[in-house]
């Protein structure tokens, strides 16, 4: 003998009805069972609304009730053979009928009594069953149909009690006396003990049947839903969620205390004491396991079995320093929620005894601190504690696991992972079984703390980063290619999916919090929306994504600016867009403290060597302990492929054409030429070297003529650079005579800068760079005479979109 009770969502509609049919037609041929099932989908909050709009004097309440008309009598229709219908419609609208007379005296009256509102509430449930049951026997099933309402008694209370006793004795004497192979019940509905239509009230069908199965004493309880089981987290919020086998009556509980929606939780107590199994199934996968819930559960691995979460809450406080030391505090204020019926969530307080904080549902706050405030009149008028106070707009997230018990650094992981992704806890709440670990974040964040806590618990150390592009030319488009291609990789190897949700160019910008394929991210593109900077940053906070990293691969001033806003949210930002870090320097050091704030990681090696670790081998020198005395560099790939490749025989002209043709240049050539660009470099070295220092502090030596400098467009400094060639001549028949070659260096020692073209002889270490690599020599403590050398690949958009790229990884293996 089994108990099966079937949800809305899985009666929501005749195909579901069908696959409901089909179940239980399977199971009778093996066994007696008990059928509950609810009202047909979304029609109990109808209900509930007909009634409301009927007290508010609102004639829409007739429309409601057309409504829920409609979906009866269509469901009949459609389940039912027309030669069987007419007696079927014609129950259904006598039932209507009745309803809408109801709805009438609501309407006239203007008032909705706790009673008139049960009984409202329960013809979803005496429609539903009638109509299946209906269904059930045209298709053959030996079934009886029976009205709840003669079997199940509650006691008077304001809250739903049930009187076992008399439940239990009629409950026997049914089964005693039945001989249908099939018996249904409406759930969510019950009698007082006078005889009074009521409810169970929410997730009351769960409760009519764990009622009869614990009366039965049968086999198992089997829970059908729109889901395959209790699952690791709500499928709906965290798509890698799973559904957990097996799990405990206390973590089923907890779960489903604590927001899992598959069942209620006063649904296991009666099923608990006859240690009764209760399964929850799949209406729509009846073949897929589910999840078993029984007393214990054996050979268990993982320390935490789910995590949920309540989002409709508010928290009350109550604090004041003549709560400390004085006896009966906790027990006035709970007392008085309870003689209100007000439920607590969670409750903590501080060893000081300064304040108390509690959660309870959001519906009931303002009535809860309206109790507060008068039970501590006199210590509020006083000044002994303050009036009570109200936070809404929160949520609770908590870890479940009967095996949490004394496992070590649970909280601190939880703590530590929802820090990272800058989740503000506002409360923590943990009981002496360690079973739970409960707390308070703000309700917008509820997305990204269980994605965050699930991918640090469950997943298998595979971590997903966000990416939010802007700029995708030269370096942004290789980057993408980048990453398409070592995307398995990066999986495989070091654990990590990279996953782009926003890409931006100039014009457009297009999001996908799904992820955006990178085969077709131009078509995308192009059918996004107008770009602007900070709409694109605002969005981002928006989606509010785990392991977010903002990639800023343009030079635009505008996009620098705004990295302080992406900080400030905890996400990460990664960028070669050398402004920002070469800005004015309390604007720079504002960045590195927010980045330290935030713990959102800031990452700009690509700013001074494309891809090679310079910056990287700098910071590790300085946290190692020693100190940077002198620093020697050519850091212009683009001016060292210049002038490598100015010969006789070639124009100055031409040779920068080919620079900004193979990408080694910026868009303007100007800002290598006239070496802004490697100031701000050098400017970002001396300022990782511990110097504050501006960039009108580094001298400039312009090779480049006073009319090239000038000039005010690309083109014009295009045609300067041939009306000049002379001047080029000249310069490198200079070095040539002295048997010299050309290199535009950058120089930082005692604590001042400079850059400039400087003719370099055959035996410095800067003579044979070859193409447009570039080369740092370290002078320090440790290396006083034989400088630490980086030298490699400077420029292109390849070299620079894989140090973007290693950034990033750095930030994915943190």
């Amino acid at each position: 003998m089994n108990v099966l009770k079937f949800g809305g969502s899985s009666v929501a509609n005749t195909t579901t009805i069908e696959s409901v049919i089909k179940i239980i037609k399977k199971q009778s041929k093996k066994d007696t069972l008990y059928i509950v099932v609810s009202a047909l989908g979304g029609v109990t909050d109808l209900l509930l609304q007909a009634g409301e709009e009927a007290s508010s004097n609102n004639e829409n309440y007739k429309n409601t009730l057309s409504e829920i008309e409609r979906r009866h009598l269509e469901t009949v229709k459609k389940l039912i053979p027309v030669v069987s219908q007419s007696a079927i419609i014609s129950k259904v609208k006598a039932e209507l009928n009745t309803l809408e007379s109801l709805c009438e005296g609501v309407f006239l009256l203007s008032e909705l009594s706790p009673k008139t509102a049960a009984v409202i509430a329960s013809f979803g449930e005496m429609l539903s069953s009638y109509i299946i049951a209906e269904a059930a026997k045209e298709r053959g099933l030996d079934l009886v149909l029976k009205d709840s309402r003669d079997f199940i008694i509650t006691t008077p209370n304001s809250k739903v009690s049930i009187d076992y006793k008399e439940t239990n004795d009629r409950i026997k004497k049914f089964a005693d006396t039945n001989t249908n192979k099939v018996a249904l019940f409406p759930g969510f509905v019950a009698s007082t003990q006078g005889g009074e239509p009521t409810t169970l009230g929410r997730g009351g069908s769960d409760f009519t049947a764990a009622i009869l199965a614990a009366a039965l004493d049968v086999s198992e309880l089997q829970i059908w839903t729109d889901v395959s089981g209790m699952y690791t987290a709500n499928p709906k919020l965290v798509k890698q969620a799973k559904p957990v086998p097996h799990i405990s009556y206390q973590e089923a509980m907890e779960l489903s205390h604590f927001g899992a929606k598959v069942i209620y939780p006063p649904t296991i107590h009666p099923v608990l004491e006859k240690n009764i199994p209760i399964v929850i199934k799949n209406t729509f996968e009846p073949e897929d396991v589910g999840t078993l819930i029984t007393r214990e559960v054996d050979n268990r691995q993982k320390a935490v079995t789910g995590i949920s979460h309540i989002d409709n809450i508010s928290i009350i406080s109550l604090e004041g320093s003549g709560m400390v030391g004085i006896p009966g505090f906790s027990k006035r204020l709970f007392e008085a929620l309870f003689l209100e019926n007000i439920n607590v969530i969670l409750i903590t307080q501080a060893s000081s005894e300064h304040s108390i904080c509690l959660a309870v549902e959001a519906s009931e706050a303002e009535r809860a601190k309206n109790i507060l405030d008068a039970t501590f009149e006199y210590e509020i008028a006083k000044h002994k504690v303050d009036p009570v106070k109200i936070e809404t707009e929160v949520a609770i997230v908590a870890l479940v696991g009967d095996n949490m018990y004394h496992h070590q650094g649970l909280s601190g992981k939880m703590f530590s992972t929802l820090g990272k992704n800058n989740v503000n806890i506002r409360a923590i709440a943990q009981g002496a079984s360690e079973k739970n670990i409960s707390v308070v974040i703000e309700k917008k964040d509820i997305k990204k703390a269980l994605n965050t806590l699930h991918e640090r618990f469950f997943e298998v150390k595979t971590k997903q980063l966000n990416l939010f592009i802007t700029g995708v030319g030269n370096v942004g488009g290789k980057l993408l290619s980048q990453l398409e291609q070592q995307k398995k990789y990066l999986k495989e190897k070091l654990r990590l999916k990279i996953r782009v949700v926003a890409v931006s160019n100039s014009k457009k910008m297009v999001f996908d919090e799904n992820g955006i394929s990178l085969d077709s991210w131009k078509e995308s593109l192009e059918n996004g929306q107008k770009a602007d900077a900070l709409d694109f940053f605002n969005k981002a906070k928006e989606m509010n994504l785990r392991n977010s990293i903002f990639v800023d691969n343009t030079a635009n001033p505008q996009i620098a600016k705004i990295y302080k806003h992406y900080l400030a949210e905890s996400m990460a930002v990664v960028t070669c867009n050398k402004i920002a870090c070469a800005d004015e320097y309390v604007n720079y050091e504002e960045l590195q403290d927010l980045s330290r704030k935030f713990n959102a990681s800031f990452l700009y090696e690509t700013n001074v060597g494309a891809g090679l670790p310079i910056i990287d081998t700098l910071n590790n020198l300085i946290a190692s302990g020693d100190n940077v005395h002198k620093i020697q560099a050519v850091l212009s790939g683009s001016l060292n492929f210049v002038f490598n490749n100015y010969k006789e025989g070639f124009t100055f002209h031409d040779i920068v054409k080919q620079a900004q043709k193979e990408g080694y240049t910026e868009p303007d050539p100007k800002i290598d030429l006239s070496g802004v660009d490697v100031a701000r470099k050098i400017l970002i070295l001396a300022r990782e070297s511990g110097n504050i220092m501006e960039l009108d502090n580094i001298k400039k030596e312009a090779f480049l003529p006073e009319e090239s400098l000038a000039t005010k467009s690309v083109d014009d400094f295009f045609e300067s650079l041939e009306k000049n060639e002379q001047h080029f001549k000249q310069i490198l028949e200079e070095a040539n005579k002295k048997d010299c070659r050309l290199k535009y260096v950058a120089q930082y020692e005692n604590e001042k800068a400079k850059v400039g073209l400087q003719h370099i002889p055959s035996d410095h270490p800067f003579y044979n760079l070859e193409g447009s690599d570039n080369i740092v020599l370290f002078y320090t403590d440790r290396y006083p005479e034989q400088p630490l050398i980086v030298k490699g690949a400077g420029a292109g958009a390849d070299v620079t979109a894989s140090g973007i790229f290693a950034d990033i990884i750095r930030i994915g293996k943190k």
